[in-house]
Parts: structure tokens; sequence; C-alpha cells
């Protein structure tokens, strides 16, 4: 270590300790600085580490936490950026913020976001990247998925012993020759399923062959464009998967029960797309030797976290905060919410700054139509851009007059208190999640800090 990276070293670790026992908070800023005064500390801090990288469009922080809570299992501490800061600041105070124990082997698992794999990747030096998924996703800022999918083989390239462990239904993923070992996990298609042969729905983004441009076709699709895919005009197809989920046995907001090999898991959380970010993890901990045994203890033990379906409790309300950023995610979390069984209130909150990406037309390409509005007995409409929202929901066919509009947290969260129901489902964009759980926390609702 020279005397540079020690003393941002210094600095860094010195920030945190007064964000957090004094302020209650921060998980950018004591990255920050340290980079201000050695923009290659990282390399340092990771020196010694097994890194593996998570990246793709949706799924990350749910997949990063499944892969953590099995590597435990097995190797006791592991680093990890658990509030989801997933830029190179945040990845750095990740490093700073660690109590390192004693180990015999150094693992850390971080989320990174597409853009910045390449930049990580130069200092960290990983020996895995996890590939979840690539949806259009604040087009502003990524583009098209093609130019997403470039910026993360841009940083595999500068790896090419690092092993690729990517989702085979995702046409995407196998479409770069790659020097890098690989391994693929999807959904396995049943024997009656083989010859089937159709298209995904006219509005599918992502259906064309990455080889030859000519319209995917599919034996089965999971959502999206996800599934068992094949071009007719020049042969390319999924390739072989080495893990897969077989069959999915009951599946509720709250809870998802599956099939991967011969034995069954759960989760507590509920999404067809989080048995892909269990599938995902799954196929980790067994690259990295886990048995089955070990990850299913795992899984049934995870926790929800901080803004994915997290859980809070206020009064005698059950509120379900759930991040949606993108069309794919929010109608995934849309049909996760027809397997509801009981009555909800619904609060939709919608901003539009950098983060969230500034374009909000997105919202247009989700299913309101689809919901099962018998179900939802209040509506609040809220964040910055709460007219967009509510306009989309009364094109969706929800009464003007049903919906309340509150763009206000303090007074969100009392009109929250006089909801009919006791489920509270908050479907939120990024800032306005963080803004309306700064004001929980300010309200002791939920603790401090992320």
């Amino acid at each position: 270590m020279n005397l540079k990276s020690g003393m941002a070293k210094f600095a860094g670790k010195s920030s945190y300790w007064f964000l957090h026992n004094v302020l209650k908070g921060g998980t950018s800023f004591p990255g920050k600085l340290a980079m201000k005064i050695d923009p290659k500390v990282l390399n340092s801090l990771a020196k010694g580490y097994e890194t593996i990288i998570v990246t793709g469009t949706n799924g990350k922080t749910m997949t990063t936490a499944l892969i953590v809570e099995a590597l435990k299992k097995k190797y006791g501490d592991i680093l990890t950026n658990p509030s989801g800061s997933n830029m190179q600041q945040g990845i750095v105070t990740a490093f700073l913020a660690h109590k390192h124990k004693k180990v015999e082997r150094k693992i850390a698992v971080l989320e990174v976001d597409e853009a910045n794999v390449k930049m990580v990747t130069e200092l960290l030096h990983p020996s895995a990247f996890v590939l979840t998924n690539i949806f259009r996703d604040q087009m502003d800022r990524y583009g098209e998925i093609y130019t997403t999918y470039e910026k993360i083989v841009n940083g595999i390239k500068l790896e090419p012993k690092a092993k690729i462990i990517a989702n085979g239904d995702a046409s995407i993923f196998s479409s770069v020759d790659l020097p890098n070992p690989k391994t693929y996990f999807g959904f396995k298609l049943p024997d009656d399923l083989e010859k089937n042969d159709f298209k995904a729905p006219v509005n599918t983004d992502g259906v064309l062959c990455p080889k030859c441009d000519h319209i995917l076709h599919y034996h089965e699709r999971v959502y999206a464009n996800l599934g068992d895919f094949f071009c007719p005009n020049c042969g390319y197809h999924r390739p072989e998967l080495t893990y897969t989920v077989n069959k999915i046995i009951e599946q509720t907001p709250n809870n998802l029960k599956f099939q991967m090999g011969d034995k069954d898991y759960a989760i507590n959380i509920g999404g067809t797309y989080n048995i892909y970010n269990a599938l995902a993890a799954y196929s980790v901990a067994r690259e990295f030797g886990l048995s089955d045994e070990e990850v299913a203890q795992a899984f049934a033990e995870n926790k929800r976290i901080f803004g994915r379906q997290e859980m809070i409790h206020y009064g005698d309300k059950e509120i379900d905060l759930i991040l949606v950023k993108n069309p794919v995610g929010l109608d995934e979390v849309l049909h996760m919410l027809n397997t509801e069984k009981d009555d909800y209130s619904l609060v939709t909150l919608l901003n539009a700054n950098h983060a969230d990406g500034i374009d909000t037309s997105w919202i247009w390409d989700a299913d309101y139509e689809g919901l099962n509005k018998s179900k939802i007995k209040k509506v609040i409409v809220g964040g910055q851009r709460w007219h967009d929202m509510g306009f989309r929901l009364e094109i969706a066919g929800f009464e003007p007059g049903s919906l309340l509009t509150n763009p206000d947290d303090d007074s969100l969260i009392e009109e929250i208190k006089k909801l009919p129901t006791k489920k509270v489902y908050i479907l939120s964009t990024y800032t306005a999640m963080l803004a309306l759980r700064k004001t929980m926390a300010e309200k002791k609702i939920i603790k401090a800090g992320m």
C-alpha cells in the first residue's frame, strides 16, 4: 500500500464512521472522498479478494443478497454492498465499511451498475461475472439493450479467465463469442412443449436474433423476452443449461415455491422474476461448492431487503415497498399483485430524476389494464410526477374521482394510516423511494440508515 492509498483509506473510513455514528447514514460520500485522494484506491482495497460481480437490468440487488446469504453458509464472512449503491463510489464505500473477519477465503459479492462494469473490473479483477437480464431501462442513460450489453462486455473482455454465470434464457448473453468459461441457467422446458413454435407478443423488446436480426421464436416463454428461444432463420438457439428451474409449485406476493434439480426451494418473496434471481444465486453457490441443502437453508432464511419488496409495519398496516424502474420489471410486479388473495390498497410514486430516468413514458408500456381492480380498495398517487401516473391509471380504467393525489411524503404517510385495508403495496421509483424512507425514518417508522 502506498502513501496515497493509505491516506485515502483513512479519510474514507473516518468519514464513514462519522456519517454512520453521528449523522446515521451515507453510502456514497466516503467512497467519493477516498477516490478524490486516490482514484485507484479500489485496487488496494480489493487486494486478496475473490470478487463476484453481479450486473444486469433487473434483479441485481436481490440476486446479490441471495448469493451472499448462500456463500455465508460455507465461507462465513462475505463482503458486499447491501444497500444497492452500485457505482464505483458506493463499491469503494462497501470495502471501507466492511469489518474484516479472519477467513480462509476472502470473497466479495458486488452489485455493479451496467455502465460501471468496465471501470470496476479494471481495478477489482473479478473471478466471476453474474448476468441477470437486460431490458430497456433509463434509455436516456443506457440507450438500447445492445449498447447496455456492450458496456458489460467491454468489462468482461478485461478478464478473459473470469467465469461467466449468465441467464441462458436471455438471447443476448450468448451472442458474443468470449473466451471466458461459461455456465448458463434458465427454466427447463417440459417435454410436451419441445415442439412449440411461437413468437413473443408484438410489444416485447429484445426479440430480434442477435446474430441475423430475424425475429426470434420460442418453444416456451417465461416472461418478456426470456425463455427457450431459437431463430428459424440462422439456427441460433438457447445454449445448454447447467442449472435449471424445473417447476413452479406455488406463487403469492409473499412466497415462492419452486423446484431446482430434484429439490424444492422456497423464498419469502413474490414474483416470477425473483425465481430467476434465486436460480442465479443457486448457480453461483453450486459453482462455489455449496450443497443443495446449504442453498435451501440460506433461501429459507433470506430477509426482505432495502426497497425490494421491503416489508414495513406501520400501525395496523403491512406495507410492501417495491422498487419499479422499467416496463418489464413493473409489468412483473403488476402480475405479482394479481396473485394477492386479500383486498389491498395501492400507492404509486413516480419521480423523474437522473437516478430514475428522466423519461416517464415507460409507464405506458406496463399492463395496468390487467390489474384485478376488484381487490384494490383505494389508490394514492404521489411523487413529483403524480399527474402523469394519475392520468396513466385513468386510462387504465381507474375512476378519476377515486384516485387520491398526494405528492407530499408527510401527508402521504398520514393518508396511509387511514387506508381501508391492512395490506398496502407501494410501487415507487428510486428517488421517490429514498425520499419516502427518509421521512419514515424521521418519524421512527423504520430505522435510520441504509
